[in-house]
């Protein structure tokens, strides 16, 4: 087995707003190297680093709006989201957990800061990764499944100090609870300071790190601050992380579908043909009906 080369590390850019609640660095597909054909599967990656947020009588967030054609990945580490859907779905994912979200055939959505919280304030931190759907699997009928921090699966390292959480995929024997439409493997490390996990993914799939909190080295080498991404080449197949500082690393590696992709807006199909039709289902309310 060979060590994975590293293909580029990435300082955040520059923060916008999503609606009037998310400060968001957009990495995928923003970043020059980071475009959604060489992220494939993975066609957006907007992290909320963390930030303070004032007390509100009214919880901000994003109104209501369409998705069709993949999934959301919503990971809070900090604060509450509240969320809805046309579909009757609610629910709030709350600090830890992680909510994953099948648009497929089109949803209609919105998520806020939830009542409770947004009334106290506090730090909020989230990432939000969207996940392309297999050409197959783009009709199927919007779900979601709600992973509690509570049930995931945990790898511990170095006397219990140290663990792997994982959402999707496997580590050391260990599956997460995620069911995905394509080879998708998705975890935390949570590492205290001097602890190191190894870790081994195919060398054809599209492999990246996000560091959450703390710095950490790939490799006993290449040192990575907090907030920053690191993209690995499609060569090689192991590497570890260690902690220099008690840190938080999300860990994402996929098998990319290799179809072409049509992407506009909250719509991602693979033809102009099948775009179009997105956007006339959604113009005759085919996507169903949310009040803001």
């Amino acid at each position: 087995m060979k060590l994975k080369r590293i293909e580029a590390i990435f300082t955040p850019p520059a923060s916008h707003m999503v609606g009037d609640g998310f400060k968001v660095h957009q990495f995928i597909p923003s970043v020059k190297g980071l475009d959604m054909k060489r992220m494939d599967p993975f066609l957006m990656l907007d992290y909320n680093a963390k930030q303070h947020v004032e007390a509100s009588s009214k919880p901000k967030g994003v109104g209501v709006h369409p998705h069709r054609g993949f999934e959301t990945v919503t990971l809070a580490y900090k604060g509450r989201i509240a969320h809805h859907d046309s579909a009757g779905n609610a629910g709030v994912i709350g600090e830890g957990d992680v909510q994953w979200m099948t648009a497929a055939s089109g949803v209609l959505h919105k998520e806020y800061y939830e009542e409770e919280w947004a009334r106290e304030g506090g730090d909020f931190q989230m990432v939000q990764l969207w996940v392309n759907l297999p050409r197959k699997y783009k009709e199927e009928k919007p779900r979601y499944q709600a992973l509690a921090s509570n049930d995931f699966e945990r790898v511990y390292l170095s006397g219990n100090n140290s663990y792997i959480e994982i959402i999707a995929g496997e580590y050391a024997g260990k599956k997460g609870k995620a069911m995905t439409f394509s080879p998708i493997h998705l975890m935390n490390a949570r590492l205290t300071q001097g602890d190191k996990a190894e870790f081994s993914f195919p060398k054809d799939y599209t492999t990246f790190l996000l560091v959450i909190e703390g710095n950490i080295y790939i490799n006993e080498s290449i040192d990575v601050k907090a907030d920053h991404l690191l993209l690995f080449a499609y060569e090689g197949e192991t590497f570890s992380i260690t902690a220099s500082k008690n840190s938080v690393v999300l860990i994402v590696s996929g098998e990319p579908l290799k179809e072409s992709i049509a992407a506009y807006g909250p719509f991602v199909m693979n033809t102009q043909k099948e775009l179009v039709q997105a956007f006339e289902d959604f113009n005759k309310g085919k996507y169903g009906i949310l009040n803001d």
